[in-house]
């Protein structure tokens, strides 16, 4: 069972068992600082080798092209976040606005503020980076050494002026420095008592290490007393932070870019804390994601420039009757139109009419998962993890449900209501693998459970009878198969991660070019488009070889049937067709055979309903009183549910 946290005690017996981690699945907006150290060693470039693939910035512009390109994706993937740039270990000082040397924060200077990113900011850095413009010469390292207390100490007032009630704050310092205040144990120990303030305050510490081949970065001179980490949290996960390596073929930003990008927070809360009944008397809790959500363009609006500032038009909807009098809000009451009339609700009867039980998650069954069919599903799937916040054990008993899902092949099967008012739903719960498991068909999405909603009878619509397709030569078959063996993607595995939206993409790159008065692209990278080359040089022979056998066959079949009209015109002495039978009336002058209610239920059991003609169907319904109005699938799907009721 599982216990909620108000009871005193817990009982023992907790085992080593493996239990998944929610990683970063927070749901709140994300503020990122991003803290670049400057300094002698971040400003040497790398040296020169020949290879084309080795890295030509310093460590300090890589860092920097790095704030640059994820603040350019912020912009379109998450445009309601904040983010920041605090360079330390500068000669200059500065903090927000002020004009003096900045005193309170030495040798640090605030880029750009924390704030959603804006036009000017994304142009003050692609000035830095692209047109290596610094006028003001901010990339200047200091020639007294930095105090890191101080550092983590500006990036606390940021935080808390600038993003008090967001849920999720991260400090990303990026630095090849491993031990910044050698010999010094009372500034270390500063340092580290300003860590633990952020810590308190809720915000993240990330270190990005960069190495280079004559030294390797050791955590633990100074960031292992810097970085705090939660033992419960960080169960599973791989022990410290990645190291970004200069000069082995992957270049330091790219490196940079993965590492981040893998920090990146997941958005789209569902619900939090839904009570999870296992069986009863077995309840615990979870918490559900969207971690897949078609990403649109940003809607347009409507722009006042009378001013010298464009603002935004703010508009205002009011209800009016026939003699334009504004409707007040407490004359209106909502309704639905049922029979030609409309039936009227006060605000209590909507609710209680909404009221389908409270929100949970009921398993009340399981099936092989090979039962599922892919089609069944109606709605995006909901990733489910569990939460320790209302039943303590919840992340053991969770482990333990997804563990044996996973090891039997099976889905759950539940019942499932999100939030109060909410409808309820069928939904199928399929485990998700480890996605550092070579098995994993999804390595893109976490490992946990996932509600897959089904779709019960009224939502199935039933279709016109449709034919299979003809089944094709065994020949043209077997050469199509050596195409598509040849043109699997890699892994044989669709990764949405490399396929940005190339209309989404186009579409905020017009707006970048119009904001920073850039030019207009003439055309934009899509990589949905096919590699022509590549296909022609891999599979163009089989390509060719097929064409051609499909051409033969084409002919052939064209020429037996030229034979066939010729011969069957040849043929004058060709017998005549045989008349139908007519259908003789049984002495009650009634029905036929096919009318009787035996014949019915017999051709019901059969499915031969189906195959009766429109007129034999509507004969039969009209004698029986069954409206006979609307195509042969609806009259043969209405006779079916009659003879079902009735026999």
């Amino acid at each position: 069972m599982s216990w909620r946290k108000d009871e005193d005690e817990r009982p023992d017996g907790d085992e080593g068992d493996e239990e998944l981690d929610e990683n970063d699945y927070k749901t709140q907006k994300d503020a990122v600082l991003f803290a670049i150290d400057v300094s002698k060693s971040m400003l040497k470039p790398p040296q020169a080798t020949g290879d084309k693939k080795a890295d030509k910035d310093s460590a300090l512009t890589a860092a920097l092209k790095c704030a640059y390109q994820i603040m350019q994706q912020r912009i379109i993937s998450q445009p309601r976040d904040m983010m920041g740039v605090l360079l330390f270990g500068t000669e200059k000082s500065r903090f927000r606005d002020d004009s003096g040397n900045g005193t309170g924060y030495p040798h640090c200077y605030l880029l750009s503020d924390l704030d959603i990113p804006g036009a000017e900011d994304v142009k003050k850095l692609k000035a830095l980076v692209e047109d290596d413009e610094d006028e003001d010469e901010i990339m200047v390292p200091s020639k007294e050494p930095v105090v890191m207390s101080k550092m983590l100490f500006c990036a606390n007032q940021v935080f808390t002026t600038n993003a008090a009630n967001f849920g999720s704050r991260r400090l990303f310092i990026v630095t090849d420095n491993d031990d910044p205040h050698a010999g010094d144990k009372q500034a270390k120990s500063s340092a580290a008592v300003r860590a633990k303030d952020l810590y308190d305050l809720g915000v993240v510490i990330e270190l990005f290490p960069i190495s280079r081949e004559e030294k390797k970065f050791d955590l633990s001179k100074f960031y292992d007393d810097i970085i705090y980490r939660d033992p419960a949290a960080e169960a599973g996960q791989s022990a410290g932070p990645k190291t970004s390596k200069s000069g082995d073929g992957l270049t330091l930003l790219n490196s940079l870019i993965s590492n981040i990008n893998s920090k990146q927070t997941p958005k789209r809360s569902y619900f939090s804390n839904l009570p999870f009944e296992l069986t009863p008397g077995l309840t615990i809790s979870v918490k559900g994601y969207i971690p897949l959500n078609r990403q649109t363009p940003s809607r347009s609006c409507y722009v006042y420039e009378g001013e010298e500032q464009a603002q935004v038009v703010q508009s205002e909807t009011a209800q009016v009757d026939f003699a334009a009098r504004t409707v007040e809000k407490s004359e209106l009451r909502k309704g639905y139109k049922f029979g030609g009339e409309h039936i009227c609700f006060k605000p209590e009867e909507l609710a209680e009419l909404k009221q389908m039980g409270k929100k949970t998650l009921r398993i009340i069954g399981f099936k092989k998962r090979s039962k599922m069919p892919s089609w069944a599903s109606v709605k995006k799937s909901v990733f489910i993890f569990p939460s320790e916040e209302q039943y303590v054990g919840s992340t053991r008993v969770f482990s333990a449900l997804w563990q044996k899902l996973l090891k039997d092949d099976k889905v759950g099967i539940a019942w499932f209501i999100a939030r109060e008012n909410a409808h309820p739903v069928m939904v199928a719960i399929f485990p998700s693998g480890n996605p550092d498991n070579e098995e994993a068909n999804t390595p893109y999405l976490p490992a946990g459970l996932w509600l897959y909603p089904l779709p019960f009878a009224d939502d199935v619509r039933s279709v016109d009878h449709v034919t299979a397709p003809a089944r094709p030569a065994d020949e043209l078959t077997d050469q199509m198969r050596q195409v598509i063996q040849n043109l699997q993607l890699p892994k044989a595995m669709y990764d949405p991660r490399k396929y940005p939206n190339p209309s989404l993409q186009w579409h905020y790159k017009i707006l970048q070019a119009k904001a920073l008065d850039e030019e207009t692209p003439n055309s934009m990278d899509d990589l949905t488009l096919p590699k022509y080359r590549q296909i022609d040089k891999r599979v163009g022979g089989y390509l060719a070889e097929w064409k051609e056998m499909l051409a033969q066959k084409a002919r052939d079949l064209q020429n037996n049937r030229a034979f066939k009209r010729e011969f069957e015109d040849g043929d004058d002495e060709r017998p005549a067709k045989r008349a139908k039978p007519t259908k003789k009336a049984t002495n009650g002058g009634g029905a036929g055979p096919a009318n009787s209610n035996a014949d019915l239920k017999k051709a019901l059991e059969q499915g031969t309903l189906g195959k009766m003609t429109v007129a034999e169907l509507k004969d039969i319904m009209a004698s029986k009183g069954i409206s006979t109005v609307g195509r042969k699938a609806e009259l043969v799907e209405r006779l079916e549910q009659w003879v079902e009721e009735n026999l």
